[in-house]
């Protein structure tokens, strides 16, 4: 009689070489009709980026939105913005809120979906499982459910938050929010010199009051 452990071991083999062969059939699928471009709010046209490397799941980054939608209000001809992810390691669920956007994206909704996703932070951040919020935003904002969980698991997704992930490093960045003003990284302590910096790239003395500026921490 055979080695059992051999049997075993063959087995084994061909049961793991058949677990990646359907995995890798059920990504290919995921992946079917996805496609990329920028994430960019503003007149695409403008001579001034803001390009933003952002955590979902960062206080500072959810305090900075207020700010960023008053600049879009006020000089949303002058400016855009480019959201790009930098989900941190001590961030656990920021990876797949991420992936949650990029789905939305492929709808079109990349920024309501963004924007649903800082102003609930701590509902899904605290949730036991948060795809089912994921889940039901998407719901809320009308897109097709059963795309988005296909979308949410394509490897296409995740590559493309891997991507800037890896562009974030490359550029030794090590906190979220952080900033790059026409290509230059800014570098800032208070809402007040992040605001005098996009004052004179936009040629303007200061730009409007801003709401109540949040305590929160820079660098995280």
């Amino acid at each position: 009689m055979k080695n059992p452990w051999i049997v075993i071991a063959a087995v084994t083999v061909v049961l793991i070489g058949g677990s990646v062969v359907y995995s890798n059939k059920v990504a290919e699928k995921n992946n079917e009709g996805i496609t990329f471009s920028s994430h960019l709010r503003g007149n695409e046209n403008a001579e001034v980026t803001l390009t933003e490397y952002s955590d979902f799941q960062c206080p500072a980054c959810a305090s900075f939105q207020p700010v960023l939608e008053e600049m879009m209000a006020e000089f949303g001809d002058s400016i855009k913005i480019e959201y790009k992810h930098f989900p941190l390691p001590i961030h656990v669920k920021a990876e797949s809120a991420a992936r949650a956007a990029e789905a939305a994206g492929q709808q079109g909704a990349f920024f309501e979906f963004h924007d649903l996703l800082f102003a609930n932070q701590s509902a899904w951040v605290n949730a036991p499982n948060s795809l089912l919020l994921f889940t039901k935003y998407a719901e809320e904002i009308g897109l097709d459910v059963d795309k988005f969980r296909k979308h949410y698991g394509a490897s296409l997704i995740r590559d493309r938050v891997r991507e800037d992930l890896q562009e974030a490093r490359s550029l030794n960045l090590t906190s979220t929010p952080s900033f790059f003003l026409n290509g230059e990284k800014m570098e800032f302590n208070t809402f007040e010199s992040f605001q005098a910096q996009i004052s004179a790239a936009l040629g303007i003395e200061e730009v409007g009051a801003t709401a109540e500026e949040p305590k929160v921490q820079f660098g995280i």
